[in-house]
């Protein structure tokens, strides 16, 4: 009687442990990628590249940018698991190949991508020179300076304000939700690339941001393109704010040193922004050349 006892209570603990060893399993098959949600209808994608933005409607599903060939699938599978609808557009922020070269995963799933009329033309160049026109979804519907679409309840508007992280970089609002993508137009705490082959240009970034800061309201949630370690990628005008002083430190950094007669070389020693110390790491060899090249014209 008592060994049928403990062999009971010896299966049950076998058992447990089983359960336990599933548990912690299940745990340990991590998703490379993280949804966060900032309404009902509208949440982020991260995973490598560019931040995603997505809506859900009744008139379908749309997506902001698209990261990389690996990486797209894995949205439009989750997305597909979360609602039922077709994806009705892609928007691409601008041509940079970490919010588009994703886009192939859309072709034959939405046949509608939408971008500024620059960053088509950058990113047919782009493809044109790296013969890789095979793997691109180029945008099939473009615009010069605003757009506007009523997508289920939400209205989204589409805007430009002129050359910065390059010439072709749209800022898009969810007006009802009150919530901007604004692509690479900010790097919180994060080193910029500037793309001076795409018409890249810091002080009319910085003007970009003002007209962008004045579209909208101390309410509106930003959502942008890449942060820094232990940064958010969405923010108030702040996260805007900070990365506009970043932009004009940086030419003042650079200004200042070349009238003192230093190289670009020696300028490019330097290992923090006066006035930035918040962006730090690696790449701040990236706006030192952008700054030091539109300061001398070279």
């Amino acid at each position: 009687m008592h060994r049928r006892i403990f062999f009971q209570k010896s299966m049950l603990t076998l058992g447990a442990l089983s359960l336990g060893k599933q548990k912690i399993l299940r745990a340990m098959r991590v998703d490379p990628w993280k949804i966060t949600m900032l309404t009902n209808e509208i949440g982020i994608f991260t995973e490598k590249g560019g931040t995603i933005a997505f809506h859900f409607s009744k008139d379908g599903i749309t997506v902001i940018d698209a990261q990389f060939p690996d990486t797209a699938p894995h949205l439009i599978a989750e997305l597909k698991k979360r609602k039922d609808e077709p994806f009705r557009l892609l928007i691409n922020t601008h041509h940079h190949g970490d919010h588009t070269s994703g886009n192939i995963a859309f072709k034959g799933v939405t046949d509608r991508v939408l971008a500024h009329e620059n960053s088509l033309t950058n990113q047919k160049r782009v493809a044109i020179a790296n013969k890789n026109e095979d793997k691109q979804y180029y945008p099939n519907q473009t615009f010069s300076k605003e757009w506007n679409e009523d997508i289920g309840k939400e209205k989204v508007g589409l805007y430009y304000y002129g050359a910065a992280h390059t010439n072709g970089d749209a800022v898009i609002h969810f007006k009802h939700a009150n919530i901007v993508h604004v692509g690479d137009l900010v790097f919180n705490r994060r080193h910029p690339f500037v793309d001076r082959s795409a018409g890249a240009n810091m002080q009319s970034w910085i003007k970009v941001l003002d007209a962008t800061l004045k579209k909208f309201d101390k309410k509106t949630i930003f959502v942008c393109g890449h942060s820094g370690e232990n940064y958010d990628v969405k923010g108030s005008k702040d996260m805007l704010l900070s990365f506009q002083d970043y932009l004009g430190n940086v030419l003042k950094l650079v200004d200042r040193e070349i009238k003192a007669g230093k190289s670009k070389d020696e300028i490019l020693k330097a290992t923090e922004i006066p006035g930035s110390p918040e962006w730090k790491g690696d790449g701040i060899e990236r706006p030192l050349t952008a700054a030091y090249e539109e300061i001398t014209n070279a």
